[in-house]
Parts: structure tokens; C-alpha cells; sequence
């Protein structure tokens, strides 16, 4: 994707009504020695690196539940829209972890550290409309019955997106994120 000329938006969608992504499979993790941890925690840590790197716009659509690393993947994208339905939280230390994927850095630049810190101490799980009042999410929208309202809209904020100049937008992207690294 990042030299596909062609790819000017980026949508991230789940095919699973009522999930986005339901984050890390934590019987799994149980079963992997600390050096299989620390190899699976880099390798997905790397792999939003490289979601938030991408010189296009992208967009993460969630319709249901985004909890754990599928937060830390929403949050490793440019946009958010999310039903209001959708159920979110970096939910890590009501299972004994810690966010391992780029949660406690980019979750503070899109709420503040003080409300980040209280999601993240609690584990709270968050409604779209709250996320949406508290700037987690750009927009929010009532659920349909095909449970793909906020795809939809993902795709209509792509539509705004793609008219406009591809060199402008990619360099507006990357004046952004250098912007926050200063």
C-alpha cells in the first residue's frame, strides 16, 4: 500500500457484524513463554507503526466492539468513525496487562493524559457517542440495520478525501505527524 500510487484512502473495516476487532486472543498469549510475548508485543507494535506511517489517509470504521490492541489498531489510524453502539477500551489492565501496541501514547494526543489515564487505569469501556464527545472518534452515527453505519460513513468521509490534491494531502499527513514528534 505505501507505494501504490493508485491507494489515495485507506478504510479499516471488520467483515464480523458488531466487531471491529476484538484485540489480542489472550488464551493464546497465555500458552507463549515472556520471549514469545515480547516478540508477538513488538511484532504488533511494529505493525501499527506502520498502519500510522502509511502516507495516505486512513480511517478506521468501527461498527461494534473495538477493545485491546483493536482500539490500539483504530487508534493507529488517522481517522475514527464510529456507531454509537460500538463498544471501546484499551480493557489491558482488567486482564493484568498493560496497552502493548502504541495505547498509551496515542490515546493521550486524542483525549488529553488525565481522561487517558482514567480509561486506561479502569479499563472502562466506552460507547461510541462518549468516545465521539471526548474526541477518541471524529464522528459517530446511529447504528443501521445492516450494522455498517460507520463504514458507510468511513466511505463518505473518503469521498471528501479524494477530490482533493494527493500531494497536498499526503504532506499535510506527514507536516501533522512530524508536528506532534517536536
Amino acid at each position: 500500500l505505501r507505494f501504490d500510487e493508485n491507494v489515495r484512502v485507506v478504510v479499516f473495516k471488520s467483515e464480523v457484524k458488531g466487531v471491529f476487532c476484538a484485540g489480542a486472543d489472550l488464551k493464546e498469549r497465555a500458552k507463549m513463554d515472556d520471549a514469545e510475548v515480547g516478540h508477538f508485543v513488538k511484532r504488533l507494535r511494529n505493525l501499527m507503526d506502520e498502519i500510522a506511517a502509511l502516507p495516505v489517509p486512513t480511517i478506521a470504521a468501527i461498527d461494534g466492539y473495538a477493545l485491546g490492541g483493536g482500539l490500539e489498531l483504530a487508534l493507529a489510524c488517522d481517522l475514527r468513525v464510529a456507531a454509537s453502539s460500538a463498544k471501546m477500551g484499551l480493557i489491558e489492565t482488567t486482564r493484568g496487562l498493560l496497552p502493548g501496541a502504541g495505547g498509551t501514547q496515542r490515546l493521550p494526543r486524542c483525549v488529553g493524559i488525565g481522561l487517558a489515564k482514567e480509561l486506561i487505569f479502569t479499563g472502562r469501556q466506552i460507547d461510541g457517542q462518549q468516545a465521539f464527545s471526548m474526541g477518541l472518534v471524529n464522528h459517530t452515527v446511529p447504528q443501521n440495520n445492516e450494522g455498517d453505519a460507520a463504514y458507510q460513513r468511513a466511505l463518505t468521509l473518503a469521498k471528501e478525501i479524494l477530490p482533493q490534491a494527493p500531494f497536498a494531502v499526503k504532506m499535510g499527513k506527514l507536516a501533522i505527524n512530524r508536528g506532534m514528534e517536536v
